[in-house]
Formats: C-alpha cells, sequence, structure tokens
C-alpha cells in the first residue's frame, strides 16, 4: 500500500487528539480501525456512535477486551488524557471544553440523536484546532458533516471513509458534499494513518 499520501497529509502536523463518528455499520468499522493501537499511545481517541436514548452503551467494555489502551466512557469534567479511548454514554451530548475536558450536556436530539457527533466534533475543533483529526465513518443520516467541516475550517485534518466501502454511505456522502475532507480511505489505511501518529 502507497503511504505517501498519508505522509503527506501529516507533514508538519502534532495531532493531540483523534475524535470519530459513526452510525449504522459502526462498531463493524470501529472493531476493524481501533484494535491494534498500542498502550502507550500518544493521542487522545473519542468515539461517537449513535446509540438509542435509554439504551444503555456497553461499547467501553466491547472495546476494552480488544483494545491494548485503556478504554472508558467519557464523564463529565474529566480532563482528556493520551493513550486512553473514549466513547460517549447514551442519553447525553459529549463536548470538549476549551480547557480538553468532557462536558455532557441533555440539550435537545441533533439529526435525531444524543449524542450526536456534530456536538463532539465542532466542539473539539475549538479546544484542540490544528491538533485535532476528525474521522467520520459510515451512517445513515447527515449527523458529522457539519462538525467534519469545522474541524477542516480551523484547521485540524479531516478523514472520512470511503463511501463505496461503508456499511451505510449516506454519512460520508454528505460530508464529502459539504466540505472536501483532506483524505477519503479505506478503513485499512484509516488504520494505517492512525498508526503514523504514533511515529511522528
Amino acid at each position: 500500500m502507497d503511504t505517501s499520501a498519508l505522509r503527506t497529509a501529516l507533514a508538519g502536523r502534532k495531532v493531540e487528539a483523534v475524535v470519530i463518528g459513526a452510525s449504522a455499520g459502526g462498531v463493524g468499522a470501529l472493531l476493524r480501525l481501533l484494535p491494534g493501537l498500542p498502550a502507550d499511545y500518544g493521542c487522545a481517541v473519542v468515539a461517537v456512535l449513535h446509540i438509542p436514548d435509554g439504551r444503555q452503551s456497553h461499547l467501553a467494555g466491547v472495546f476494552q477486551q480488544r483494545m491494548n489502551l485503556p478504554v472508558r466512557e467519557a464523564q463529565d469534567k474529566e480532563e482528556l488524557a493520551s493513550g486512553t479511548l473514549y466513547f460517549a454514554g447514551s442519553g447525553y451530548h459529549l463536548s470538549v471544553e476549551r480547557d480538553r475536558s468532557f462536558s455532557l450536556s441533555c440539550e435537545a436530539p441533533l439529526h435525531f440523536a444524543r449524542p450526536a457527533i456534530d456536538y463532539l466534533m465542532e466542539s473539539a475543533a475549538d479546544a484542540y484546532g490544528p491538533a485535532l483529526m476528525g474521522i467520520l465513518l459510515t451512517g445513515a443520516n447527515h449527523d458529522g458533516a457539519a462538525g467534519l467541516a469545522a474541524i477542516g475550517a480551523a484547521g485540524g485534518l479531516t478523514v472520512v471513509q470511503d463511501p463505496h466501502e461503508a456499511e451505510v454511505p449516506t454519512m460520508p456522502q454528505q460530508a464529502i458534499r459539504l466540505r472536501a475532507p483532506d483524505l477519503i480511505l479505506p478503513l485499512e489505511q484509516i488504520h494505517t494513518l492512525l498508526m503514523m501518529l504514533e511515529n511522528k
């Protein structure tokens, strides 16, 4: 696999946090994307998957069994730490404050979702600016498109799963339409990109 485009995208960047959004098909996509990251990974990784209201999220437990790095559900006022994978819990929007701590809120669902990907991505863009990577994966609605555009506008690196590979292409397609991402990649290459952050 030619990684020159990935190296070019990372040139001169210091990525401190990665935010990932997914909906329909997202658990399977993340299970291909995240295992293999080292226990001392140099970035904080935060993922929002659409969870039906009132349903408990078991994502942290499912992924902890498969990951080398610690996995937890993000808590209100908790500071983001590198080398940790965080999942948004159910029933609350998850955002990142300017001091790089989490905030949970009960505002109305956005794109029929709470947690919504846009909330996380737009707030993380404010907190991290060019030190942020945003990744949008498979999904059935338009959530995440505006958030990923905000990351790009703040100077962060924007990555969209190739719609041809996505289980449900609506979400990646909408993000591409709204603001051209830096990279459109299959999951295997997004995984390679995440691993390359370690070697910069």
